[in-house]
């Protein structure tokens, strides 16, 4: 498939479209979990056109977010500007990003599941070290389901999530939400219909005294 031997091309030759392929509005299961989110700062993984890197602005946060398409990060840009906030959109690959250690307070990917399963253990890594103790992770992706759906996503089962998939990477938080269900999205042309999905909200620990504890509240 040509999406995975030339992503950069065929992503960058998608969002050259003028409409946004996946909607402005915000993914469904992040939103429905903003009262997670940890006032401060926030990493918008992979974000594509923006929209929810610019919906977490709105929220009052402080956000970097990035992408490896040109075309993706200029509409990203551009929405913000329509939104009237500020999003330090940069145009990386997650290879090449500047992951500081315990840098945010929140860290957000969703449907970013371009990476293969070999890539993905560093990149679940490098997600988990870059949040602050304290923080929140959100993910929100696709299981085997949605191979029968056939409505988004990379269409390549070892590109799929689940729960224990999930638990394996970030067991050692404390795991607030971690569902997998079947839903009706309708995130532009990109996403819609009845599709197979997993979410986990998730808290990293605070840690006193080379002891791993949970944080106040949670």
């Amino acid at each position: 498939m040509s999406t995975f031997n030339n992503p950069k091309n065929t992503w960058n030759q998608r969002f050259a479209a003028e409409h946004y392929v996946f909607g402005e509005a915000p993914n469904a299961y992040l939103q429905a979990h903003a009262a997670d989110l940890v006032p401060g700062t926030a990493l918008a993984v992979a974000d594509g056109e923006g929209r929810n890197g610019v919906w977490l602005a709105q929220q009052g946060l402080q956000v970097d977010a990035f992408d490896f398409s040109e075309n993706a990060v200029r509409k990203a840009l551009a929405m913000a500007n329509r939104r009237q906030v500020t999003v330090n959109f940069v145009c990386h690959d997650w290879q090449s990003f500047d992951w500081k250690p315990a840098h945010y307070d929140n860290v957000v990917g969703v449907f970013f599941q371009f990476a293969a399963p070999e890539e993905r253990t560093e990149l679940f890594r490098r997600m988990g070290a870059s949040l602050k103790p304290g923080g929140t992770l959100i993910v929100q992706g696709y299981t085997s389901r949605q191979l029968d759906f056939n409505t988004g996503g990379p269409g390549k089962l070892s590109h799929m999530y689940d729960e224990a998939l999930m638990r394996d990477a970030f067991g050692h938080f404390d795991i607030l939400d971690l569902r997998t269900y079947e839903a009706e999205i309708s995130e532009g042309t990109g996403h819609h219909g009845m599709s197979g999905l997993l979410g986990l909200t998730a808290r990293k620990p605070l840690a006193t005294g080379g002891q791993w504890r949970r944080p106040e509240g949670s």
